[in-house]
């Protein structure tokens, strides 16, 4: 940013958020947080940052948040259900003037371009949604996006993937013996590491002319089956028994087989070349080892 950033607030502290956190207030920043519950207080607390109680589904408690001047980063999942969100709409009513940010950082998902049959995705394809989980984020995007325009407050929107790292891995689903789809008939999917996303989260935060829509990967698409070989490999463990898709619908749910329907490789040249950004892991052969070494 052209003005130095002293204030930050994050809205949805999971793993991506206490990142995030935790390096603006590395560098300085005065850093909160917005929780629903006392043990996230807790958490927040003990990590040195100030915790806002608030519910993004009850609107009444949103009053209390002060955004003026903050640089926001907003990181709440819409609901389970349904094809809007109603929280990401409740949350802009709440930045007006003079309550208005030097800029909000969304995460959403490159869901939103649906299935593109195994073909390389730019920022410049048309969103496409197939499942309502990649409606709620397009409606969570477009809401924000309408806000930016009548507030003249700047956006950035980070599409991203899969995220692995610590904590991400299926290794229950691994140790349970369920099967994948044979590497023949799986399709392209995409994934960023946990450190990766949380980098490019702060620069897209900072940059001093950033764009409004980043894809967020680490630009080197394999399958789904490749990363559960991969991820069963580094354990020690025997790698899943393979079915054909005609089997896998039979054997899996429809929360997977829906992720199984979708195909695509998501380009990642505008976040490097715009932002700048530099992975640390810039595929699964070096990051996946470093889930296991207890860093990133």
């Amino acid at each position: 940013m052209t003005s130095a950033v002293t204030d930050v607030l994050v809205i949805g502290c999971g793993d991506i958020g206490e990142r995030v956190a935790r390096r603006e207030r590395s560098e300085g920043r005065s850093v909160a947080g917005v929780v629903r519950s006392e043990q996230s207080v807790r958490r927040l607390r003990a990590a040195g940052l100030r915790p806002i109680v608030a519910d993004l589904d009850d609107p009444s408690s949103l009053k209390q948040i002060s955004v003026k001047d903050s640089l926001v980063y907003y990181f709440a999942p819409p609901p389970a259900n349904g094809v809007t969100d109603p929280r990401m709409e409740a949350f802009v009513t709440t930045m007006t003037a003079p309550n208005l940010p030097r800029r909000v950082v969304l995460i959403s998902t490159t869901g939103v371009y649906g299935d593109c049959r195994g073909e390389w995705v730019t920022e410049d394809r048309p969103a496409n949604p197939q499942v309502d989980r990649a409606r709620r984020r397009l409606a969570a995007e477009t809401a924000l996006r309408r806000w930016s325009k009548a507030s003249g407050v700047p956006i950035v929107i980070l599409r991203v993937p899969g995220i692995y790292g610590p904590g991400y891995l299926p290794e229950e689903r691994l140790r349970s013996g369920e099967p994948v789809l044979r590497e023949e008939e799986s399709p392209y999917s995409n994934r960023i590491h946990a450190a990766d996303l949380a980098h490019v989260c702060f620069i897209a935060g900072h940059h001093d002319t950033p764009g409004a829509l980043y894809n967020v990967s680490d630009g080197h698409p394999t399958t789904m089956t490749d990363f559960f070989h991969r991820v069963a490999d580094l354990l020690g463990i025997p790698r899943p028994p393979a079915v054909t898709l005609e089997e896998a619908r039979k054997r899996l749910g429809e929360g997977m087989l829906s992720y199984l329907a979708e195909s695509r490789r998501i380009d990642n040249r505008r976040m490097r070349e715009e932002l700048g950004v530099e992975l640390m892991y810039p595929d699964l052969a070096s990051g996946l080892p470093s889930c296991f070494k207890r860093c990133g």
